[in-house]
């Protein structure tokens, strides 16, 4: 159940950040945010969604473990594969379509679903290797990819496109008039679902409750002393934080990571909360109502997620008719409490068609096509 509630819990995250995104867009913040002058309001209700993709993938490979307990290696491997490329296509289509309303599209956004299928099709490859040497691949990966920063391609090298996929953001053509930008360029995400699949064995059947949750306190609580040891040394895993005369614009500098590909400090940060969250969830979550509503959420996560961005482009496109563009080339709002309201307003009518497709998919084991989404 805890593995559903932290699920649930960012979803709800990610609802906050795709309602900013809707009707607040004319207050973009760039990536990375710029601590100086961006509202601190602002900043704050965008860094609240942080979590939200390192979670999502982490706990992508932990279910891929315990899928793996009920089916041979052979099998798990061949169901990674298959849900993976199936989330790519669902990426550059349905979902796709949802962002920008255009068919055809003039640019295709690889975006997180992509990155948690390439991830789910790597490490179908790589939970073949030997547990050992599968975790050390995670950990270099996670702590190493920054050293890779300085490196790019020229756009007519052939080297262009696939650094783009792995490790740089970057727009390229596809033909057909179209391009693509890699929003998440893939390589720390494969690190990161590889963890989640490493941690896998915490989860298993004969694991012990009271062990697992203190292995997973020492370990988010370790990733915070390291995030903050690190960043305050200022010398790797991000882009250097500055002081200003505000207090508090020194703190938002220094908890501004980069996301666009995730860096070390980034993903010790998140990865370090989302550890806690899980030990929090799974001591508290006997007799909690709040946890109980947000593990059946987190248990139709793709179903959510594509009927949350219809709802979000519908409700767009009706205030849209309404009201006009009231911020330039945009409808939008005058106030971040209004976005804070609107998600708040959204979670009950998103809640229960997601439960509804949770309790089926739970009751319907034998329609096989359920388990992709």
């Amino acid at each position: 159940m805890s593995i559903d509630a932290l699920r649930g819990l960012v979803m709800l995250f990610m609802l906050v950040d795709h309602v900013r995104e809707t009707i607040y867009l004319h207050m973009q913040v760039g990536d990375p945010m710029d601590a100086g002058c961006v509202d601190i309001g602002l900043f704050f209700t965008r860094l609240l969604s942080t979590i939200c993709a390192p979670a999502f993938v982490f706990l992508t490979g932990l279910s891929a473990y315990l899928y793996g307990q009920s089916h041979c290696r052979h099998e798990t491997s061949m169901f990674l594969l298959k849900r993976g490329l199936f989330l790519m296509v669902l990426e550059v289509t349905v979902i796709g379509f949802a962002w920008t309303g255009q068919f055809p599209p003039e640019k295709l956004f690889l975006q997180v679903i992509w990155a948690i299928g390439v991830s789910m099709v790597a490490l179908a490859a790589l939970i073949h290797l030997p547990r050992l040497a599968l975790a050390t691949l995670a950990i270099l990966i996670i702590g190493g990819h920054n050293l890779l920063d300085g490196v790019s391609f020229a756009t007519d090298s052939g080297l262009y496109i696939p650094w783009a996929m792995l490790h740089d953001r970057e727009i390229f053509d596809i033909g057909f008039g179209i391009q693509a930008k890699t929003t998440y360029p893939v390589l720390a995400w494969i690190g990161v679902i590889s963890l989640g699949y490493i941690v896998g064995p915490w989860f298993g059947k004969l694991a012990n409750a009271s062990e697992r949750q203190k292995n997973l306190m020492k370990c988010g609580l370790a990733m915070l002393l390291a995030f903050v040891v690190i960043r305050v040394l200022n010398v790797y895993g991000d882009q250097p934080w500055q002081l200003y005369d505000e207090t508090i614009r020194t703190l938002m500098s220094f908890v501004n990571l980069s996301k666009y590909p995730p860096s070390l400090l980034f993903l010790l940060s998140t990865l370090g909360v989302s550890f806690i969250l899980l030990a929090y969830f799974e001591k508290t979550q006997k007799g909690n109502w709040a946890i109980d509503r947000l593990a059946v959420l987190g248990g139709a996560p793709m179903f959510f997620y594509i009927f949350h961005l219809y709802a979000l482009k519908i409700l767009y496109l009706c205030a849209l008719m309404l009201f006009g563009k009231t911020k330039g080339a945009y409808y939008g709002v005058d106030q971040l409490s209004t976005v804070w309201l609107w998600s708040l307003a959204l979670v009950v009518p998103l809640y229960y068609p997601s439960a509804w497709f949770a309790k089926l998919k739970s009751r319907r084991r034998d329609i096989r096509w359920l388990r992709y989404l």
